[in-house]
């Protein structure tokens, strides 16, 4: 199939792309690494009346260090952040689920911040960023909005992104201290994970004293569970708890019953693992 008609625009600037995007309206997408809003174009999944291609608003892909924060532009590469060493060295659960994004072609396209707008739910980097008490920061002509990445994601494929706002970057604290542990399960590597688990966890004496997890692939938007972080502290079986709090996604391919399943045994996994480090 082919897209339906649409406007396209392409700005410069940070400020011209806001202002188009204000003029837009609901009818307005920013495009960014294009691997999952083309092809939904293409099958007239999505049908936005105007296009706002960012590819040429310089500074959005930035990765630095600043006061103890790790700041990741919107616009950089799945690739650029796989490789970069900042990321390596102050948040490793990055580099380990982004290894497991699709594969090298896409990983090359696709950005940070097209993933965390999108919200697919069977998406990497949300849980990611729920587990690394990550802050989004959004953009509007109006000034900058901060976000707890816990409260972001809102359901299936909905964020607390406003029509008006461009995801500008991402703000992680540093990792000193915590222990990362990724993992997921896929019927072939690069397809999207049936279920995923993101894990931080900070050990001392041999225990894990403070958790923070998300999964991916499982329900319709990543979120913490204060209980199963608890029951991990605990030294209790975390994974029990699962199957009264999770509301877990059924299709033909992986039934929720299923999905469920796969989140008990990555989630126990995860603890092995995690005891096993400390």
């Amino acid at each position: 199939m082919t897209p339906a008609r649409f406007a396209y625009a392409r700005p410069t600037t940070l400020e011209e792309a806001l202002g188009i995007l204000a003029r837009g309206g609901e009818e307005a997408a920013p495009l960014a690494g294009g691997q999952s809003l083309m092809p939904m174009m293409a099958m007239r999944v999505a049908r936005p009346a105007l296009l706002v291609d960012l590819n040429r608003v310089a500074g959005l892909d930035a990765i630095a260090l600043e006061g103890g924060v790790l700041r990741i532009g919107a616009m950089a590469r799945h690739a650029a952040v796989l490789a970069h060493p900042l990321v390596a060295a102050e948040a490793p659960l990055l580099p380990r689920a982004l290894e497991e994004v699709a594969h090298p072609a896409i990983r090359n396209r696709g950005t940070l911040g097209g993933s965390l707008a999108l919200a697919d739910p069977a998406a990497e980097l949300p849980a990611c960023m729920v587990a690394l008490d990550a802050t989004i920061v959004l953009a509007s002509a109006g000034g900058e909005r901060r976000v707890p990445a816990a409260d972001f994601f809102q359901g299936l494929y909905a964020t607390a992104r406003r029509s008006d706002e461009l995801l500008l970057r991402v703000e992680i604290p540093r990792a000193a201290g915590w222990t990362p542990w990724f993992a997921e399960v896929a019927r072939r590597r690069g397809d999207y994970a049936l279920a995923g688990l993101a894990v931080m966890a900070r050990c001392t004496a041999g225990r894990i004293v403070e958790a923070r997890l998300g999964f991916c692939g499982v329900e319709a938007a990543p979120r913490r569970l204060p209980a199963v972080e608890a029951a991990l502290v605990a030294g209790e079986d975390a994974a029990s708890r699962l199957p009264a709090l999770l509301e877990p996604l059924g299709s033909a391919e992986a039934p929720a019953g299923y999905r469920l399943h796969l989140a008990q045994v990555l989630l126990r996994r995860a603890t092995e693992a995690l005891h096993a480090a400390a």
